[in-house]
């Protein structure tokens, strides 16, 4: 075993536990930023402490505004936008293009950055929106980081055409500063479907909470009405997509998990799981304590269009790997724009343990065969960790190559992982 490699808890037996997990990312980076732009303090409780979710704070507290990170509520008071600043994205897609048009709203020059793979992943569209919309921002041509931007202090907004089809993002980071721009902001979108589209309205509904009009009753475009965006105390919901390898511990044991505080009623795209495992041939019911899983005796190979929750990709693949006939994953190219080209990485790791796997254009045709063990590889992506965690529980000898990059969404998942299943009673 290298020093790096995390060697996955093979479970034989079916398990039977509860879960509660940490609060979504993708809501809490939404509310961070609505509570930075707010017209009073506010409260972001239950608010998930990882490492993308620390970048939006520090983000936010460089450009102006204070978040007090101390406790689990985390508390977020507004301030005026004047200083000169360095914002660090790290591999956060949601600091990346969510920050740059609140920035546009400051008075001083901001240098944006980040992890070195975070230079290729996509932002050209948000950088090209907002300089439409009247911000100065130089990247020499590149757009991509790094690049600068200078305030003047305000936005003029308005009408704004984009190809959102590489990520659901591009809305989102207009949308979110939309309010506070002198005319609002009017997004046309114009190329092939935008994916994860729950994304998307998980963003309106978030902004609708804070008192801020929307109009999304047309196709493929958006309009956010100029005004004040109300301060709003807000409790984040358990990470769903997080809940991918709970519930697959469940699936590939053929015994019962419950996450607990499960929403009857979320934008959260993870929320489909419950959708794709009963596809599987699982049970899943709900109950006064949250969602139960129970995995069947054999899982079932799916043919799935996975274009809206293309984050639950990974997670996904490895239970296809480890199911009864071939899979075919597809709708899924943007993926390759993520924290990794997830479709070439899923290939190839499911390669490397002996899984059958065709890779296309915009998914994969994955053949179940016997595991193999190998030293699976994250290349530093949160979700091709959760991926090799899945296939080392179902088949011994999986060891995880830099786990700790599960840090993104779940702080010490390794060591809360292990700690479960060794404390997990058994049917």
């Amino acid at each position: 075993m290298g020093v790096d490699h995390w060697p996955v808890p093979f479970v034989d037996e079916p398990v039977d536990l509860v879960v509660d997990l940490p609060g979504s990312k993708s809501l809490a980076n939404r509310a961070l930023i609505l509570a930075a732009v707010a017209d009073g303090p506010s409260t972001v409780r239950r608010a998930l402490r990882s490492r993308d979710t620390l970048l939006m704070a520090d983000a936010l507290t460089s450009l102006g505004s204070h978040v007090d990170t101390t406790d689990a509520d985390w508390v977020v008071t507004p301030g005026a936008f004047t200083r000169d600043a360095a914002i660090d994205c790290g591999l956060a897609g949601t600091v990346m293009r969510f920050v740059p048009p609140i920035a546009g709203l400051s008075t001083g020059t901001i240098a944006f950055d980040g992890d070195p793979h975070m230079r290729n992943r996509p932002i050209g569209e948000v950088v090209r929106a907002l300089r439409a919309l009247g911000v100065a921002i130089h990247d020499d041509g590149r757009d991509a980081l790094p690049f600068t931007l200078s305030g003047a202090g305000a936005v003029r907004g308005g009408r704004v055409v984009i190809d959102a089809s590489a990520s659901s993002q591009f809305v989102s980071a207009l949308l979110l500063a939309g309010a506070r721009f002198d005319q609002g902001v009017d997004i046309r979108h114009r190329g092939a479907a935008v994916p994860s589209l729950p994304h998307i309205e998980m963003t309106v509904q978030v902004l609708r909470e804070h008192g801020v009009e929307v109009d999304d009753s047309e196709p493929d475009r958006w309009q956010v009405a100029p005004g004040p965006v109300r301060a709003l105390d807000r409790t984040i919901e358990p990470d769903l997509s997080n809940a991918a390898p709970f519930l697959a511990l469940a699936a590939v044991t053929g015994g019962s998990v419950t996450v607990r505080d499960w929403p009857r009623m979320t934008t959260q795209p993870g929320d489909q799981l419950r959708t794709i495992l009963t596809a599987m041939g699982c049970d899943v019911r709900w109950h006064e304590d949250g969602l139960t899983v129970t995995g069947p005796e054999r899982l079932t190979g799916v043919d799935l269009d996975l274009h809206d929750v293309g984050e639950l990709t990974p997670a996904v693949a490895a239970l296809c790997a480890v199911a009864e006939g071939p899979s075919h994953l597809h709708g899924i190219a943007h993926i390759r724009g993520h924290e990794t080209d997830r479709i070439t990485a899923l290939a190839t790791e499911l390669g490397r343990v002996g899984i059958g796997v065709v890779e296309h254009p915009d998914g994969l045709t994955i053949t179940p065969a016997p595991v193999r063990p190998a030293v699976w590889q994250t290349y530093a992506d949160h979700r091709m960790a959760h991926a090799g965690v899945v296939i080392g529980t179902a088949a011994p000898g999986i060891e995880i190559e830099d786990v700790a990059t599960t840090s993104k969404t779940f702080p010490n998942f390794a060591g809360f992982w292990s700690d479960l299943v060794a404390a997990a009673p058994t049917h």
